[in-house]
């Protein structure tokens, strides 16, 4: 029986909190985001408060999904940062829950939210964004607001451009007025001057009436019919009080739904299964009209049997008729008719085939288009669930609550996903890929990533310790850091001179036994570095004991032996035999041969540095044991004293 406990209502109160918070964040920035796109089409149309409403309500539903994925992975990442910045979340694994059983309450709500975000996709997003379209398009058509600038010309008449010189906001009047009017084509143009004039609106808002003072009217005749009259280049009127309407649709007209319908994004994905054996059988029928008509005019030639194919081959072969001796027999003036006759037969088929390949294309597209549609419906549904896998067990391993880490490891995140969701889906429509795998490349990615990063923090494994990948690098290069050996404060127990002597001067003896039983500088044996199990046994026994002698003597006082103990290196004891230490790890190494030769030649870095490193440790040796013979010697004067 499912209950419900103490931790589970807890730990929903704590994602519910930031999920809202962090919902209407990522929905306000994705409003903004759009809005970007859309904002000549808002700006100097004078709009009322109702429209823009409606506007910024259908944008906002249109987004809802978009914004559920966003704020599931900052909300889990933040919950699950704060918990385990307040080692909240140490307590609750320390009472033997694992992280998957604290998920389990937010699992159920992060796929109830993953069906919303489907719904809202299937069944509110569709008539939203026919909505929007229609609302937008509306906004496109509708005639600017009229505010016309000092100084400048403006268009935003149609027909006309008005220029001003000086305005008097109080009275409305319009001094030093210039008109250039079309009245039908550029050979009907009119330039009217004026001292001043007024502009109003009639009532209805479906024009303008132009009032002028003092002016003159200049209008070219030439298309006019003046059959019967003199010649008049253009007439020129003088008038003391004129008045002109002009066209103007100051109101706002909802433009027509018809063509936005048909649109991939304003359908659920039933209409679109259902629409798309529609449309592939008209993309079918089109194909095979085109390709019809295609046989019909480009080859002129009745359709044939094999046989006769056969026939007509056999022809033409016997036909023994030159068609370069029958041109050149030709007329210039016919040559150049018949080269002009057959250039503009080509073009013509040419440009025919080209509007006719365009034309399947955009069929196509619009498939691939209804394709995308439906599979991003379920694709960023499932997002919900992915993001939600990759905040919570990234919040449980950063342990870093706040807006600061998260909202940056959420940007990285997102930028991967937007990334790969986009170039699929324009790969897929554009019909470069497959529209299954354009669209299902980001879950594909982010799949593993999900899963990984639960893995590792479900069994509190190292994921982002910094130091550990330092020291794999390190490895994989052959880097390595200095010995440092410091003069100790307290030391409770002396150095063994005499022992650690002998014992520097038995791993001396080893090290020249060592060195000439085998030959560092020789390569080695590929087949012996990869495929047999190699192990340095006596450089390991070399380490060892000098590494104990070296932790005896760091507790010595005197400076000498304390600058020569730094000068002993740290040796790598297999790195100069094989790659790693497992048996398989050096044959999968070997097997790929890129892999293989770089460390092939690792190795052999590996074997010059133990030389090195040979010779240093010999030469520390003889010093150390030259200063333990100094320091015993001025101890034996001392006693006689």
């Amino acid at each position: 029986m499912l209950r419900v406990k103490k931790l589970d209502v807890f730990i929903v109160k704590q994602f519910g909190l930031l999920f809202l918070g962090t919902f209407f964040i990522c929905q306000f920035v994705l409003m903004m985001q759009f809005l970007w796109r859309y904002v000549d089409e808002l700006i100097g149309k004078g709009l009322s408060l109702e429209v823009l409403a409606q506007f910024f309500w259908y944008m906002g539903l249109m987004l809802v999904p978009q914004a559920f994925p966003l704020a599931i992975l900052l909300s889990s990442l933040i919950a699950y940062g704060n918990l385990g910045e307040s080692s909240e979340l140490t307590a609750i694994k320390a009472a033997g829950i694992s992280l998957l059983q604290s998920m389990r309450s937010l699992i159920v709500i992060v796929c109830l939210l993953a069906c919303c975000s489907f719904y809202f996709q299937n069944v509110i997003g569709p008539e939203a964004n026919k909505s929007f379209s229609q609302l937008l398009l509306s906004m496109k058509q509708k005639s600017p607001e009229l505010e016309i600038p000092e100084g400048i010309f403006y268009d935003g008449i149609p027909n006309c451009n008005i220029y001003v010189q000086k305005k008097a906001v109080g009275t409305g009047m319009l001094y030093g007025v210039m008109i250039y009017r079309m009245n039908g084509s550029y050979e009907d143009a009119a330039i009217i001057l004026a001292d001043s004039g007024r502009l109003q609106s009639t009532e209805e808002k479906k024009h303008l009436l132009l009032t002028l003072y003092s002016g003159e009217w200049f209008e070219n005749m030439r298309s006019q019919d003046l059959a019967g009259s003199a010649s008049v280049p253009y007439r020129r009127e003088t008038f003391s009080t004129k008045q002109i309407v002009l066209d103007f649709d100051g109101g706002f007209n909802m433009a027509d739904v018809a063509g936005i319908s048909a649109d991939a994004r304003s359908k659920s994905m039933g209409k679109i299964f259902h629409d798309l054996d529609s449309i592939r059988e008209y993309n079918d029928s089109v194909a095979r009209s085109f390709l019809a008509d295609s046989r019909r005019t480009t080859f002129r030639l009745p359709q044939l049997s094999k046989e006769d194919s056969l026939k007509a081959v056999a022809v033409a072969k016997a036909d023994t008729t030159d068609i370069d001796s029958i041109y050149m027999r030709l007329s210039p003036e016919a040559k150049q008719r018949a080269m002009k006759a057959a250039l503009n037969n080509v073009q013509m088929y040419a440009s025919e085939m080209n509007m006719k390949g365009d034309y399947m294309k955009g069929l196509n597209r619009n498939v691939r288009t209804h394709q995308i549609e439906a599979i991003g419906k379920v694709t960023l549904s499932l997002s919900c669930i992915i993001f939600f896998f990759i905040g919570a067990p990234l919040g449980a391993i950063i342990r870093k609550g706040g807006l600061g880490v998260p909202v940056i490891v959420s940007v990285l995140v997102f930028i991967v996903y937007f990334i790969f969701e986009n170039s699929g889906m324009k790969m897929a429509r554009d019909g470069v890929w497959t529209v299954w795998f354009g669209k299902l490349i980001s879950t594909a990615v982010l799949t593993p990533l999900a899963v990984f990063f639960t893995y590792k923090a479900n069994n509190d494994s190292v994921v982002f310790n910094m130091d550990l990948y330092s020291s794999i690098i390190s490895s994989m290069l052959g880097l390595r850091r200095k010995r440092h050996v410091y003069r100790k404060e307290v030391i409770i127990t002396d150095p063994d001179y005499a022992s650690d002597a002998a014992s520097l001067g038995t791993v001396s003896a080893e090290i020249d036994g060592y060195s000439k039983r085998h030959s560092l500088l020789r390569l080695p044996n590929p087949l012996k570095v990869f495929f047999r199990e190699g192990d340095d046994r006596d450089i390991r026994r070399i380490s060892e004991d000098l590494e104990k002698v070296i932790e005896d003597l760091s507790n010595t006082r005197d400076k000498v032996i304390l600058t020569e103990l730094n000068k002993y290196p740290y040796m790598a004891t297999h790195a100069h035999t094989r790659p790693f230490r497992a048996r398989w790890l050096n044959a999968a190494v070997g097997i790929v041969i890129p892999l293989g030769v770089f460390f092939y030649f690792r190795m052999v870095r590996f074997r010059l540095r133990l030389l090195r490193d040979l010779k240093a440790i010999r030469m520390a040796n003889d010093a150390i044991v030259a200063r333990i013979g100094e320091m015993e010697a001025e101890k034996g004067k001392k006693v006689k004293e």
